[in-house]
This record gives structure tokens, C-alpha cells and sequence, in this order.
């Protein structure tokens, strides 16, 4: 792997939080087992990154599995109440309840991380993932936002099936359909225009480019997300960008002056043990620092 990806550097103990929808996929359990953390947590490890990963918590001293995710984790949420009474009140305490754990968690993480990877394709409803990364914000660290390609050829494939067969009344009650999900494709992956300003324009990808990492990583199977980018392959894939980052920090246009300049949002600590202690770091330095200054 080393000979393929080269040995870490910058990435050597950087943390990594990897955010994105979990609750309104179209399959909890397909997202957990084959969704696209995997394959990013695997380059990234690779690199010499640890990974925080929301399906796999890692395990809390002292707290047994504490905010311990599964596929059917949401199930509570069949518990909720807007009755009034003290029996709504129990019932919606149990909810949240339940889920502060998961949610304290998955913040703590974001908290402990040097920088966020976001994947927020527009057609899929999600919390967390926003609150996550105006967190990773605040702080002023960097978010890698991932808005790919969305389309849907099945609709526009039942579209001609029906203007084919002449179903009028089946292609109203499909266009109602459209308007009251809504189903709004967005071919050029734009996100929304509030992410813009605050991830700023440096940090937007438009898919991963995973084939071009498929031999470095054998044990990757198919997944629907490969049809998608060999289809349209991205412009500014996500995974070359993580590799490059391995060996050299990026800059940031300032539009200001109209050139690049220093990216001082990427701090990632050096950080080394001291050979007389048997445990522990020490800060040695900010990876990079040398390159910044000149």
C-alpha cells in the first residue's frame, strides 16, 4: 500500500470525522455496510489518519458502548408524540433521551477532529450532517464538501413509459408525485448557497473518484456510486485532493489580490511521542509550519 499511496506525512495521526446522511438513505443498513465511508476511511487510514466514523463509535472509556449506532437506531423514532399530558412528555423524553447519546458523541468527534469530510447530495434529507459541519466551521476547520451529480433516470425512464402507452391520468399523478416529494434533480451537483460562503469555494468536490484507487484497494466492491461517477466522472474529485494533501498543504485563492495565498485553516498537529515516557505525546509542531513560513 505504501509503494501505491506513499507513506504518511502530512495525514501521519490526523483525525478525521466523515459526515453525511445516515437517517433518510434509502437503506440504513446498505449505507452502514457498503456506503462510501468505507472506501474514503480506507485511503485515509492508509494515509495514517485515524478515522471517526458515525457507524463504528469508538468506544468510550468508561461508557460501554455509549452512542452505539446500528441500522435500526432510528426505530425509536416510531415512539414520537405531539400529544399533550404527561404521557406525551414521556414518550417524546424517551426519544430524545435515547438519541443524546449518539448525537454527544458524533459532536465530540467533530470537536476532536482536525477536519471534516462532508457528503451532501441535495435529494436527501438530513440534520446532523448541516450541524456538523457549522460546527467543524466555527472552528474554523476545514470541511472537504463532497455535492455530487443528481439525477434520476428511472423517472425520466417512467416518464416515456407512460407518454409511450398514452397514461394520461398516470402521468398526472406522477408529475403530483414529482412536486410533493419534491424531486429536483441537480445535474452539476450546485450546493446550496448558504454552504458556499460558509465551507468556502476551495473546499467543494463534485464526487470522490474512486476508480482511479480500485487497485490500491481489491476488497472494494460495486456499489450504485460507481455507475454514477463512470457515467459522469467528477470534475474535482475528492480522492486525488486527500492524497495530495498527504505530501502538501493547500492554499486558498484571496479574492482580495486575486492570487493564492497560505490556507492557515489546516492546522494538523505533529504530534510525537517522547521516548522517555511510556505513554503519551507531545505537540512537536504544526505539519507544514516550514512551508508556511517561506
Amino acid at each position: 500500500m505504501k509503494h501505491k499511496l506513499g507513506a504518511p506525512r502530512l495525514l501521519a495521526d490526523a483525525r478525521v470525522y466523515l459526515s453525511g446522511p445516515m437517517d433518510f438513505v434509502a437503506s440504513r443498513e446498505d449505507e452502514m455496510r457498503f456506503g462510501w465511508r468505507h472506501r474514503v476511511g480506507d485511503l485515509l487510514r492508509a494515509l495514517g489518519a485515524t478515522v471517526f466514523d458515525p457507524w463504528f463509535k469508538p468506544e468510550v472509556r468508561g461508557l460501554h458502548e455509549y452512542g452505539k449506532e446500528t441500522a435500526e437506531s432510528t426505530d425509536t423514532r416510531e415512539s414520537w408524540t405531539f400529544a399533550q399530558g404527561l404521557k406525551g412528555s414521556r414518550a417524546r423524553a424517551r426519544c430524545t433521551g435515547q438519541y443524546w447519546e449518539t448525537l454527544h458523541v458524533d459532536l465530540r468527534m467533530v470537536d476532536t477532529s482536525d477536519f471534516v469530510i462532508g457528503y451532501c447530495p441535495t435529494n436527501i434529507y438530513s440534520v446532523g450532517t448541516p450541524h456538523e459541519i457549522a460546527l467543524a466551521r466555527q472552528q474554523r476547520k476545514p470541511v472537504l464538501f463532497v455535492s455530487p451529480p443528481v439525477e434520476f433516470p428511472a423517472l425520466d425512464a417512467l416518464r416515456g413509459h407512460l407518454a409511450t402507452r398514452k397514461d394520461a391520468k398516470g402521468a398526472e399523478l406522477l408529475e403530483t408525485l414529482v412536486n410533493e416529494a419534491p424531486i429536483k434533480p441537480n445535474p452539476r451537483g450546485i450546493p446550496s448557497l448558504w454552504y458556499m460562503p460558509l465551507v468556502g469555494g476551495e473546499s467543494f468536490f463534485d464526487g470522490f473518484g474512486f476508480e482511479k484507487y480500485r487497485k490500491a484497494f481489491p476488497q472494494w466492491g460495486k456499489i450504485r456510486m460507481d455507475d454514477s461517477e463512470r457515467q459522469q466522472p467528477p470534475q474535482n474529485p475528492l480522492l486525488p485532493f486527500l492524497h495530495t494533501l498527504n505530501g502538501e498543504l493547500p492554499t486558498k485563492f484571496d479574492a482580495r489580490t486575486g492570487k493564492r495565498r497560505r490556507n492557515d485553516d489546516w492546522l494538523l498537529w505533529d504530534l510525537r511521542r517522547l521516548e522517555r515516557e511510556a505513554a503519551g505525546a507531545t505537540l512537536a509542531g504544526v505539519r507544514g509550519a516550514e512551508k508556511r513560513r517561506s
